[in-house]
């Protein structure tokens, strides 16, 4: 039976846009028609990838060429984007935050490229655009059956980050709470979540930092400081948004407030 799909499946690898027979095992897609390629995400056993017309114009036999639906969640430099919070054309989408990350794709003209948070120096983007993968259909070398299975669509990990999201309806950290977790020298950082308000007030004095953190019912629970954020341009776009922080949490002089030093935001 797995014969009789492979076989197809070569048979249709120069078909623009047909729906090959459904996979017998969880597959790699890779970057490149190379079992030593980067792995984009795998497709589960039973799903029916939509072969495509090969772009490269000379895959190797038993590799076929597929098609994978956007969005995705990818990443991209600080420096590629523009004044007006465009992504620069010939930009690399990395699918984490590291330059070392693989590369599916890259900013070309008409592709629809939302900026979904920052971290440190690189910026999270939603991309809506279909991508080209290749799946290894004879050998076996590429074919998981034990690989986890994956939904057909890839999207890329969070950052790895040391505790869960401290959620605004739950806890509401105060500046008497903040423990030294690592014998006395500091706070580790840490999520935490709710509004992005800015604090500034007509009239009023200006307060300390100028944006905040509210809990649901409207209530600063901690002023942010967004100094470690490099392209803090891109920052009125959050105002009044439920967002997820990650930071380190410190008490303020008058011992009253919290501010927290944030290392990376995104939307909720």
């Amino acid at each position: 039976m797995m014969n009789k799909i492979l076989f197809t499946l070569s048979v249709l690898a120069g078909a623009a846009g047909l729906s090959a027979a459904p996979l017998a095992h969880t597959a790699a897609v890779h970057t490149r028609p190379d079992p030593a390629a980067p792995t984009i995400t795998f497709l589960k056993a039973g799903s029916s990838p939509t072969l495509v017309s090969d772009p490269l114009g000379a895959t190797p036999a038993g590799w076929v060429a597929v098609r994978l639906a956007g969005p995705f969640e990818v990443y991209v430099e600080n420096k590629a984007i523009g004044k007006s919070l465009e992504v620069r054309p010939g930009t690399a989408f990395h699918l984490q935050p590291k330059a070392d990350a693989t590369v599916i794709s890259q900013m070309e003209a008409g592709d629809k490229a939302t900026i979904t948070g920052l971290h440190g120096r690189w910026t999270q983007i939603q991309l809506e655009k279909d991508i080209v993968g290749y799946v290894r259909v004879s050998g076996g070398a590429s074919l998981a059956p034990s690989a986890p299975v994956l939904t057909d669509v890839p999207r890329s990990p969070p950052p790895a980050v040391p505790a869960p999201v401290v959620r605004s309806d739950t806890v509401r950290p105060a500046p008497a709470a903040i423990a030294r977790s690592d014998g006395g020298s500091g706070v580790l950082p840490r999520l935490f979540q709710g509004r992005f308000v800015s604090s500034k007030r007509p009239f009023a004095p200006r307060r300390p930092y100028d944006w905040q953190l509210n809990d649901d019912a409207g209530v600063r629970y901690a002023y942010l400081d967004i100094s470690k954020l490099l392209l803090t341009e891109q920052i009125e776009k959050y105002t009044d948004r439920v967002v997820v922080v990650f930071g380190t949490p410190k008490p303020m002089p008058d011992g009253r407030d919290i501010v927290i030093e944030i290392e990376s935001l995104q939307l909720k």
